[in-house]
C-alpha cells in the first residue's frame, strides 16, 4: 500500500465513523467536493499537507491524530 491509498482509506474510515458524506466533509473543511473526491478516488496523486490539514480541521482532529494509525506506521519507505 502506498501513502495515497492510506490517506484515502483514513478519510473514508473517519467519514464512516462520523456518518459524513463526501459533500459534508468538504463543506466542513471549506474545500471543494471535487478535491475530496479526487483524493478518495485516486485522481490526486499527491494531496498537499494544507489540504489534509483542512480536512482534519473539518473532522475536528489534529494532523497527529490523522496519521497516528497502524496503517501509516506500516508504510514502507517510498524512496529506495
Amino acid at each position: 500500500m502506498d501513502t495515497r491509498i492510506a490517506v484515502a482509506n483514513r478519510l473514508l474510515a473517519l467519514c464512516g465513523e462520523r456518518d459524513l458524506s463526501i459533500r459534508k466533509l468538504a463543506t466542513l473543511s471549506a474545500i471543494p467536493p471535487s478535491t475530496v473526491k479526487n483524493i478518495l478516488y485516486g485522481r490526486s496523486k499527491n494531496p498537499g499537507i494544507v489540504t489534509i490539514k483542512k480536512l482534519c480541521d473539518g473532522l475536528n482532529i489534529t494532523l497527529g491524530e490523522f496519521f497516528s494509525t497502524p496503517e501509516f506506521d506500516a508504510l514502507e519507505q517510498e524512496i529506495q
